[in-house]
């Protein structure tokens, strides 16, 4: 709407002086016009369509009671629309609460979102947001946004983290970072309002990968380099339009993929130092015990393919105790949620309520009950 907005005043300005006059002006005219339509038409989608599938994705994956679990009252709000998403930070980070959490200066920054208002010891929530960026950006700032103030409205304590990047840096201090992140959060999140027995992980792109991988291997050594007896484990996953497999060959665009691992991120022969890319393979590395995911992908996304969502969805859910949920939103593109759009907040609502049958279902399971038969799959 910002952009049908933006060019009806143009449209107003080119009209008062005279551009639209003639069998030129006219046609000009009419082609603007057709490109509102247009515009129309894709915001409608965004309105309507993901509501549905996150629904569905929601009731298949924690059965039809979930909302009675969760007992959370209607959505509210509204989007927050391109402009002030990109000032909302304002609002949930003060000024003392960018933290450093690791040794490499700039490279281990975090940004504590939180409600001004929210003791310090109210023992909330935490996610951790993971950016995006092609292991070779990774900053913290403007990604998650939607997200992170949607849940950070509703009294939860965000956390979104930078990291070391290729090419200056090397695979796997990437993951390392995420790691030494989270065993920060662990340590130090309560003096913030937050909860260290409850931190879950989030991410988009390159960040949706780091966040499944970081879920999937809790406490691996081999990823925590001089902080090995950290606790790093997270209560659930939700990565967003990821990348899940760094070694798979076949398939359109795949080898030029690897190829860019191999130059500027891992940095080592594929065909002799195989197993690096398939230990940083999420899709390698699922097992029962994963903690409960919920991926989503756009199904129009062209920069990595829903396809790869699609596989590692079944892998993980064939083997996994615990809930695999799944949503593929119909004409949604890589980076649907960087603003604050209708299908960005429609997605927000829906991980919250994911995060928030989590949050719940823990407190249950203590008394007795776990996750996945509460979400009606074998229990643990």
């Amino acid at each position: 709407m910002l952009y049908i907005g933006g060019s009806v005043v143009d449209a107003v300005r080119r009209g008062r002086r005279g551009d639209f006059a003639g069998p030129r002006g006219k046609a000009a005219l009419a082609l603007t016009a057709a490109a509102w339509a247009v515009l129309a038409v894709i915001h409608r989608r965004g309105v309507t369509t993901p509501g549905p599938v996150l629904s569905a994705a929601l009731r298949d994956g924690l059965g039809d009671d979930y909302a009675d679990v969760i007992a959370t009252p209607s959505p509210t709000g509204r989007p927050s629309g391109a402009l002030r998403t990109t000032l909302i930070r304002r609002r949930y980070v003060a000024k003392n609460d960018t933290v450093r959490y690791g040794p490499h200066s700039g490279a281990n920054l975090a940004d504590i979102w939180r409600r001004r208002d929210l003791p310090r010891d109210a023992k909330a929530p935490v996610l951790v947001q993971v950016p995006g960026g092609a292991w070779i950006i990774g900053t913290r700032r403007p990604q998650g946004y939607p997200l992170m103030s949607h849940l950070a409205d509703r009294g939860w304590v965000c956390v979104s983290l930078a990291y070391r990047v290729s090419p200056r840096h090397t695979w796997p201090d990437q993951i390392v970072d995420v790691k030494r992140g989270l065993a920060w959060v662990k340590e130090h999140i309560a003096e913030f309002g937050g909860d260290p027995e409850f931190v879950a992980i989030t991410g988009g792109s390159a960040g949706g990968h780091l966040a499944s991988l970081a879920a999937l291997t809790p406490n691996d050594p081999a990823f925590q380099p001089g902080f090995e007896e950290a606790d790093t484990s997270v209560v659930a996953a939700v990565p967003i339009y990821g990348r899940y497999d760094w070694y798979s060959t076949d398939g359109e665009g795949r080898r030029e993929f690897v190829g860019f691992l191999r130059r500027f991120v891992v940095k080592k022969s594929f065909a002799r130092h195989r197993e690096v890319y398939v230990d940083a393979s999420s899709i390698a590395r699922v097992h029962a015990d994963a903690p409960p995911f919920f991926v989503l992908h756009g199904h129009d996304d062209s920069l990595i393919p829903v396809q790869e969502a699609r596989d590692f969805v079944r892998e993980l859910g064939d083997v996994a105790k615990r809930p695999v949920l799944y949503a593929e939103l119909p004409h949604a593109h890589h980076a649907f949620d960087m603003f604050g759009s209708p299908r960005a907040h429609q997605t927000a609502e829906a991980v919250a309520r994911f995060l928030t049958w989590v949050y719940v279902s823990k407190s249950r399971r203590h008394r007795g009950q776990d996750l996945g038969q509460l979400a009606g799959k074998p229990g643990s």
